[in-house]
């Protein structure tokens, strides 16, 4: 069973590593943009006001976002193990889904940090050739995930339950590293 949160700037691959991670394990990937879009495709009531914030132009709330996850980890598929990417994006989120895992009988194995240095992660953020990309919004995005998801790399270090990988590195290296990681005697 592995409970795994995934980490790291745009363009670090999480989401790449998380899907070919999960598959491998038989567990579910969770993305927040997954399941935001999952429940308004199925206009559940939590999709409905996800919906309505959207349609204004405006970000989900921490609230919602947190009954979402709430909701999600509480689904049959779970009870495997998951990974998590692209939740927490702050020290609070943590810190809120530490109190609900518990309550849910849980705990996250790893925390588990793609290294990329910036340079790189411009680079790929700009070949990936989304039409608002452009190295000052790219730049942009890097600044505020240092500012307000970083810390998150901390809030997991003090309690031992980080884990650094190179993400600099061919597909196929970085997947190896983590499959290696997962093999440690201590998570079996």
């Amino acid at each position: 069973m592995k409970r795994l949160i995934f980490l790291g700037p745009p363009g670090a691959g999480k989401g790449t590593q998380a899907q070919l991670l999960a598959a491998s394990l038989n567990i579910p990937h969770i993305s927040t943009g997954d399941i935001l879009r999952a429940a308004i495709a199925n206009s559940t009531p939590l999709g409905a006001k996800a919906q309505s914030y959207m349609d204004r132009g405006e970000l989900v709330p921490d609230e919602l976002i947190l009954d979402l996850i709430q909701e999600r980890l509480s689904q049959p598929d779970t009870q495997r193990g998951w990974i998590l990417d692209g939740f927490p994006r702050n020290v609070s989120q943590a810190s809120f889904l530490t109190d609900l895992l518990a309550q849910l009988n849980q705990t996250c194995d790893y925390a588990i940090d793609l290294e990329v240095p910036d340079e790189v992660l411009i680079e790929r953020l700009l070949l990936r050739g989304r039409k608002d990309d452009n190295r000052e919004t790219i730049s942009r995005r890097l600044e505020v995930y240092r500012e307000e998801t970083a810390p998150v790399i901390g809030f997991y270090k003090d309690r031992s339950a980080l884990k650094s990988i190179n993400g600099n590195r061919h597909l196929d290296e970085v997947a190896q590293s983590l499959q290696d990681l997962l093999q440690t005697p201590s998570l079996t």
